[in-house]
Order: structure tokens, then C-alpha cells, then sequence
């Protein structure tokens, strides 16, 4: 796929992207290993839907501040800040996007599961070369091969039921504004369980082709993944070079440019 030869021109040392469904290619090195940051969060959200799946926890059950569930903490609706501390918002009110709040979710799966989270979180990425390093919402680190396994697992899951995957790439708490991190505040900040959507998001990281319906996530670190269901395809990048205005510049232009591509 000539589109993703575009990554060249980037202001990274290192760069591997790639697509997988409808289309496969990548270019880079698909093996070189990368911190993933917030991208961790859809590899965690798959491992706690598989807890809830296996009954060891409940995705409506009491977690986190008074009010609050576990589907309020993979949401971003829990109103549990960004970093440690007390609530800054009542639950389901506002999204307010939460490291904090996948910790507080890690940590009943952990308990629950009688295993550190990381063991758990291993558990569910067996096969792959996925690693979890510390924090449950950034702490995980992978190749290109491995961020493309995991869009499969989201494209056609086989660790967690189509249903399930369904539920957590629709809206959950809608309505609820809020600051999309390095993008400024949506006054409809939609989110699934622990996937940000696109719907009608502007400005965005994702393209202007992209479908409402994709969703995805991407990192500080200059990391991201988008599905896109009805173009059926993926696309994911890893990169040594932190998010700034080149990515929210040059991101938007390679989704085109990929969508594009395919459509010819």
C-alpha cells in the first residue's frame, strides 16, 4: 500500500505502520519493539471484558468513587481524574479521562483474579509478545506484528465473544462532554468501554474519510490504532517520537490517504 510510505517524511528516527482486514501491508520495521502509552488501553479493556466474561467481575457492579461502576471507569464517566486523587466530577456526569480510573479497574480484576494484573493481562495476550509493564491504561510495550494482533482481536475477536466487542465500541454514558487529550473539549466527548469512538468528533486524530463508527486510541508516545468497521480495515502506527502537532497534522493525512487508497 503506497499510502503508507508517507510515514518516511515523518519526523521520527523510527516508524512501522501498518493496516490488516480488507487490506494488509506494513512498512518499517514490524518487529522493533515500542512503548505503546495510551494504546495499552484497548489491549487492557479487551483483558477486563474477558473478566467479565468469565464472571470474575461485573461490568455494572459497584468500583471505583460512590456511584460509580466498572463500565463508569472503562468509560472515562467514573469522574475520577487523570492522575491519583479524589473526584472531581459525580459519576456519569462528564468525561473526564482517567489513567486513574483503569487502575482503580485493574485492581478489582486483580483481586478478583487472585494474580497481579499484569500476570492476568498476560494470560489473555498469550500467543502474542504483548507486554505490560506497570500502569494497566499506559504501561504496555509491543512490536508493530503485536499492535496489528491485537486489531484482529478487535476486527474478529477470538478471545472475547463478537457481542462483547460490539458493546464496547458503542456509546456508553452519551451525551457527556469533555477534553479529548491533545484535542480540546467535545461537547459530545463519546466514548465506549475503554475505545474512543469517533462519531462526530472535530477536530480528530483519525481522518476526515473515517466512518462514525471507527474507534481506536492513541498514546503520547506517538502511538495510535483506529478500526474501522466499515471500511474493514485497520490501521496502526508506532513511533519514537512523541505526540505533538506533527501527529494531530500528519495522522489525519495518512487515515485519508490509507481510506483513499482502498477505495481505488
Amino acid at each position: 500500500m503506497d499510502a503508507l510510505r508517507q510515514v518516511d517524511g515523518w519526523p521520527c528516527e523510527h516508524v512501522a505502520v501498518g493496516v490488516c482486514g480488507a487490506a494488509g501491508a506494513t512498512h518499517g520495521d514490524a518487529r522493533r519493539r515500542f512503548p505503546w502509552a495510551s494504546v495499552t488501553k484497548l489491549a487492557t479493556a479487551v483483558a477486563m471484558l474477558v473478566a467479565a466474561e468469565e464472571g470474575l467481575v461485573d461490568l455494572d457492579e459497584d468500583a471505583g468513587p460512590p456511584g460509580a461502576t466498572l463500565r463508569h471507569l472503562l468509560a472515562h464517566a467514573s469522574g475520577l481524574p487523570f492522575d491519583p486523587g479524589p473526584p472531581i466530577s459525580r459519576p456519569g456526569a462528564r468525561r473526564v479521562y482517567s489513567n486513574y480510573g483503569f487502575e482503580v479497574a485493574a485492581a478489582l480484576v486483580e483481586e478478583r483474579a487472585e494474580m497481579p494484573f499484569a500476570a492476568y493481562f498476560a494470560h489473555v495476550w498469550s500467543g502474542t509478545a504483548i507486554e505490560l509493564h506497570g500502569s494497566a491504561g499506559s504501561g504496555a510495550e509491543g512490536s508493530l506484528e503485536d499492535l496489528l494482533a491485537l486489531a484482529r482481536e478487535l476486527q474478529a475477536p477470538s478471545r472475547l465473544a463478537a457481542e462483547t466487542i460490539a458493546e464496547a465500541a458503542s456509546v456508553q454514558f452519551p451525551g457527556l462532554a469533555g477534553v479529548l487529550p491533545g484535542f480540546g473539549r467535545q461537547e459530545r466527548n463519546d466514548w465506549g468501554l475503554g475505545f474512543e469512538l469517533r462519531d462526530a468528533k472535530s477536530p480528530h486524530w483519525t481522518g476526515s474519510r473515517n466512518a462514525p463508527s471507527a474507534f481506536g486510541h492513541f498514546g503520547r508516545s506517538g502511538t495510535f490504532l483506529w478500526v474501522d468497521p466499515a471500511a474493514g480495515i485497520a490501521l496502526g502506527c508506532l513511533t519514537d517520537l512523541a505526540f505533538g502537532d506533527w501527529a494531530a497534522d500528519a495522522w489525519p493525512r495518512l487515515a485519508d490517504s490509507v481510506l483513499e487508497e482502498l477505495e481505488q
